[in-house]
């Protein structure tokens, strides 16, 4: 299985850009009365989760080119046209990691911290997997699927992996609840469940929610 440390730089440009426009195409099937529709992500509507994702876009965009302002990352309504500007944004932040280069950079993130920043190669592999897994919420919430290739898979997988658990997936804001234990089923499954989604989403009337606490919104839940 390749790992992200041994993506060359085109790869993980190109497997972001592939989950990106994955979700494009998903949100492109939003239509006004979905976007009350529940989500994976708890607490969000299809319509909270289109902001969210439409703002971090712009969040890492803006991080990709050095700006590290904490306003640039405060959710974003979408105006009357929900899914345009969910569209727009996609296409601003794949036109931002197309820059060469742009792996070696430092990204500024500030809703980690004051002052925190990450090398490039990490800061595009947060957003390669919340945008593999935002898909994958899309898709449940719309009862469709989203399928991509192997290669895309096991890169996902294994950034999935390198996300610490424990207590810290338990704190108010968490990016992703607690792992849950899971076997069978598909690659997906594989890294939804690691990163604390059921990939049995919505559970049976009745069934016991064990999905930890991240139930509040955060950076990249």
């Amino acid at each position: 299985m390749r790992t992200i440390d041994s993506l060359a730089e085109a790869d993980l440009v190109a497997l972001d850009g592939q989950a990106v426009r994955a979700s494009v195409e998903l949100a492109a099937r939003v239509r006004p009365a979905d976007l009350s529709r529940p989500t994976p992500c708890l607490g969000w509507t299809v319509y909270g989760l289109l902001a969210h994702m439409t703002t971090q876009h712009y969040g890492f965009a803006a991080a990709s080119r050095g700006e590290d302002d904490l306003a640039l990352w405060r959710l974003r309504p979408l105006g009357d046209d929900p899914v345009g500007s969910y569209r727009t944004s996609a296409g601003h932040v794949m036109e931002a990691f197309a820059v060469g280069g742009v792996l070696e950079r430092v990204f500024p993130l500030p809703e980690f911290g004051s002052g925190v920043a990450f090398p490039g190669r990490q800061a595009i592999s947060f957003h390669f997997i919340d945008y593999v897994v935002h898909s994958w919420d899309l898709a449940k919430a719309l009862g469709a699927e989203v399928t991509f290739p192997p290669d895309l898979l096991d890169a996902a997988l294994a950034v999935a992996r390198a996300v610490p658990d424990g207590r810290a997936r338990r704190e108010p804001g968490a990016a992703f609840a607690p792992a849950l234990a899971w076997s069978g089923g598909s690659r997906m499954d594989e890294i939804v469940a690691a990163l604390g989604r059921s990939p049995g989403w919505p559970e049976p009337a009745g069934a016991v929610a064990v999905l930890g606490t991240a139930s509040t919104p955060s950076s990249s839940a």
